[in-house]
């Protein structure tokens, strides 16, 4: 019987992918048995999504095959949907199987998160895979189509974005930038298009600089989205939302259209495994570690670690690819019997997109807006397709820079 140690990796998405790469760079031969589980055979670039889901870009330049970015003579491949994890039996249960285990790497994504308001599960739809930007892309296709037949139906062009987050900004950014594409297409007057950006909090872009974040507003505002900051989504239906702001009387905007970005949580299975869990997140250890369970290692949105001024991080791809790296070190580090790295975030800066050559965003102590800033989102993006698949797919994806 083999006493190879069995380490399995739930999920490819940043932390799962970049923890797998970096074992297989690590790890010696018969070292250990690493395998990787996803339900798609393709690991997709979330920070992407909002492109093909305006219809700015083709989805397939937001995916990339798994067997393009792995070696499959050191990391095995399985297709598969994670149907439950047992950490007492140190076993995962597929839906067309069971695999064991002496490390696990959770890593399995978000859930959209709701917040208990009525009729959004049902009726929203949500930015989250390369199937979910499909939906997107041709429902607003669709309901230009719908308008041509039916004039008078207004709420066929009034398109409502819930959260000024990333998703929700760079989204509208892409979308107000194909309106204008679709009014040509569809033979529409571009003023019978509305966009409303609906934001419970007293800021777009919470967290971020106030400075950018006047300008990002203003340049979308520009490009014809109006902004309802400071404004919670009460209801949600398939006529539209009901908002309220503050103690003003509430209003209802009809839209066939709603797409909701107003928060991520983690993974439910997480919380059926037992862990204990914030919103689906683990509060986990300074090794990236579960409490009281040293050979399950957690990371991306499942994992939940809070900064110097115990405010949680953001679940970002960057702090994501960070936790990844540190994972497969301490993984070897765990089957060598050395010591454990202690993961800390190292903010290389954000950049949120406004559509074509317009963005805002802080790197290098700096602050950039327009086209530089523009410029740089392209560079980061650059450097995540070479970390994960060198210049091969740096090039082989180039309609996606």
């Amino acid at each position: 019987m083999s006493n190879i140690p069995k380490i399995v990796i739930l999920g490819a998405g940043y932390g799962g992918v970049l923890t797998a790469l970096r074992l297989q760079k690590q790890l010696n031969y018969n070292e250990a048995d690493v395998t990787l589980v996803n339900k798609h055979d393709y690991h997709y670039i979330t920070t992407h999504l909002h492109m093909p889901a305006a219809g700015t870009d083709n989805p397939e330049n937001a995916r990339v095959s798994i067997s393009k970015l792995i070696d499959e003579f050191k990391i095995d491949f399985v297709k598969s949907t994670v149907v439950q994890i047992r950490p007492q039996d140190k076993k995962v249960i597929l839906e067309d199987g069971t695999l064991s285990y002496d490390y696990l790497v959770i890593g399995l994504g978000g859930e959209p998160e709701t917040f208990g308001i009525p009729g959004l599960l049902e009726n929203a739809m949500n930015i989250r895979s390369i199937n979910s930007v499909r939906l997107i892309r041709e429902h607003i296709e669709y309901q230009f189509a719908r308008f041509k037949r039916e004039p008078h139906r207004t709420d066929y062009l009034t398109f409502v974005v819930g959260g000024a987050g990333f998703t929700g900004i760079e989204f509208i950014g892409e979308l107000a930038d194909r309106i204008p594409e679709l009014c040509r297409e569809f033979d529409v007057d571009p003023n019978m298009v509305k966009i409303y950006n609906v934001e419970a909090g007293p800021s777009a872009l919470p967290g971020f600089d106030p400075e950018l974040v006047e300008y990002a507003m203003n340049v979308l505002t520009k490009k014809g989205v109006t902004f309802k900051i400071g404004t919670a989504i009460k209801s949600c239906s398939q006529d539209g939302v009901v908002v309220q702001k503050g103690e003003e009387p509430a209003e209802e905007i009809r839209s066939q259209t709603v797409i909701w970005s107003g928060g991520v949580r983690g993974n439910r299975l997480i919380e059926e495994a037992g862990f204990e869990t914030m919103r689906g997140r683990v509060k986990i250890d300074d090794n990236l570690r579960a409490p009281g369970s040293d050979h399950v290692y957690i990371v991306g949105d499942n994992s939940l670690m809070f900064n110097e001024d115990g405010r949680p991080y953001p679940p970002t791809a960057q702090i994501a690819m960070q936790q990844g790296v540190v994972c497969a070190h301490n993984l070897v580090a765990s089957i060598r019997n050395q010591p454990l790295k202690k993961f800390v975030f190292s903010n290389k800066g954000t950049v949120a997109s406004l559509g074509k050559g317009e963005a805002v965003g802080i790197a290098f102590g700096k602050k950039y807006k327009g086209r530089v800033a523009a410029w740089l989102k392209k560079v980061i993006d650059i450097r995540y397709l070479f970390i994960i698949g060198g210049l091969p797919l740096v090039f082989r994806k180039g309609k996606f820079l």
